[in-house]
């Protein structure tokens, strides 16, 4: 991050700037005992590669859990930002188990790594970096989450995430998780309050004990003067007493005017220490009812989003059985009314024949007396697949409506799965806006008690 802490460590010997790397890892990260076993100094000396990678993903895990924008990790390609996503991911849900599950995740990491990598480049990158990319079924999950209010009716399948890295930031458990550290660090930052406070309650005690002590000297001098006075000293001698006495006092109430001040800062300290702690109570039965909620929002999620694949898949399949159908009624639509035209076309025939025949004999019209019953069986044919035509019509736009409606259903779905992602957003947020208020409270004691550190009197 660019600190003038971390500038000057670049200027170290190798030896140090190690030790200084395992000490930020055990003073910041939540896996100290993992810094402490699975980072050796010696490996990292030697530029052991396995410890390298260890280093790089507590530094992944603390650096996410520091950021304020997950936005800034968009500076890296999307192949990378899917292998850092999957290695936070593994962390956090290894965090109880770190130590026995991050080697053998690194080296199988590793082992993918060179058996896809060329010769070349496995020269040239790390292969924490250069790990073939693959879409994992959370990520899958996680775009259909972030594209399911944006994909159209006739696109069923999600497109890539904008940001791997910021979907996973934006998990429950990794807020969560980030709220929890937080108030670890309010809690740490109130014990450091509370002992400081002991130590300027014993520095008061020191002072007032200074202050008795001085008194009982005054005490004794005033008798030495009067007992001096009453045998007649000499007046240099008693010039020197007084002048004596004189800087006791003002070196008394010096000391008074400073055991008074820091009584008066210990009393805003006490009531700026009972402040601290009743917010960080707030904040823990906060945290705690948010997690509940939380868990059960997420719960909530996973089924909804189980609902909505099943819901997708049935009507996937329902919709390929309609169109199947639509397609069958169409094709016999267009059967009937080709037929209808071939029959009203012999009929037309049919019926000059017969007008023309209207003059003949008795049994010339007996003979044509056929024709005629063949005729009325055409136009019977004819109004029989008329009505086919029209049943199947209607077919037609039943079909087309419960392709409407199932259309719709599933618009709707999709809304109210959003809808659900948007108040889980909005709950984590507020938990956020708690814990920044906490926090300016955390900073404005520690400006006061750095201006009272300041203005201190020594000795």
């Amino acid at each position: 991050h660019r600190s003038e802490e971390g500038e000057s460590v670049l200027e170290l010997p190798l030896p140090e700037r190690i030790s200084f790397i395992r000490s930020f890892l055990q003073k910041h990260c939540k896996h100290k005992s993992a810094a402490e076993s699975l980072v050796s100094a010696q490996k990292l000396l030697e530029g052991e590669e396995l410890a390298l990678a260890k280093v790089a993903v507590l530094l992944l895990y603390h650096t996410s859990m520091s950021c304020k924008s997950p936005g800034d990790w968009n500076e890296f390609d999307y192949k990378t930002q899917v292998e850092l996503a999957s290695i936070l991911k593994f962390v956090l849900d290894n965090e109880e188990s770190l130590n026995e599950n991050l080697e053998a995740f690194l080296q199988r990491k590793a082992s993918l790594s060179s058996s896809s990598a060329s010769s070349s480049s496995s020269e040239e990158h790390s292969p924490l970096l250069s790990l073939p990319y693959k879409r994992e079924v959370r990520f899958l999950e996680l775009q259909k989450i972030a594209s399911s209010s944006s994909s159209g009716a006739n696109n069923m399948l999600p497109g890539p995430p904008s940001s791997p890295m910021g979907d996973v930031m934006q998990t429950p458990q990794f807020q969560l998780r980030r709220l929890k550290k937080q108030l670890a660090v309010e809690r740490e930052n109130r014990d450091e309050l509370e002992v400081e406070l002991a130590e300027n309650r014993k520095l008061i005690t020191e002072k007032e004990a200074q202050i008795t002590m001085m008194q009982q000297r005054i005490d004794r001098l005033a008798l030495l003067n009067e007992k001096q006075a009453a045998d007649q000293l000499e007046p240099k001698e008693m010039e020197e007493l007084r002048e004596k006495n004189e800087s006791l006092m003002v070196r008394l109430h010096e000391a008074l005017r400073q055991c008074q001040d820091l009584k008066t800062e210990k009393g805003q300290m006490d009531r700026k220490i009972n402040q601290l702690s009743e917010e960080n109570g707030d904040l823990s039965f906060k945290l705690r009812e948010i997690a509940s909620h939380l868990v059960q929002l997420q719960e909530a999620l996973n089924e909804l989003s189980e609902e909505h694949n099943a819901a997708l898949a049935q009507s996937q399949e329902k919709q390929g059985q309609l169109e199947s159908e639509l397609r069958a009624a169409l094709q016999d639509k267009k059967c009937s009314e080709e037929k209808i035209e071939i029959l009203q076309g012999k009929i037309s025939l049919l019926e000059d024949q017969l007008a023309k025949l209207g003059d003949c004999s008795a049994q010339e019209k007996g003979e044509v007396m056929g024709d005629i019953l063949k005729l009325e069986e055409l136009k019977q044919e004819v109004s029989s697949l008329a009505a086919k035509g029209a049943e199947l019509q209607a077919t037609v736009l039943r079909l087309e409506e419960e392709k409407h409606l199932r259309e719709a259903a599933l618009q709707s779905e999709r809304s109210r799965f959003e809808e659900e992602k948007q108040q889980l957003g909005g709950l984590v947020a507020s938990l956020q806006s708690s814990l920044s208020e906490s926090h300016r409270a955390r900073e404005r004691l520690e400006q006061d008690l750095r201006m009272r550190e300041a203005g201190e009197p020594q000795g």
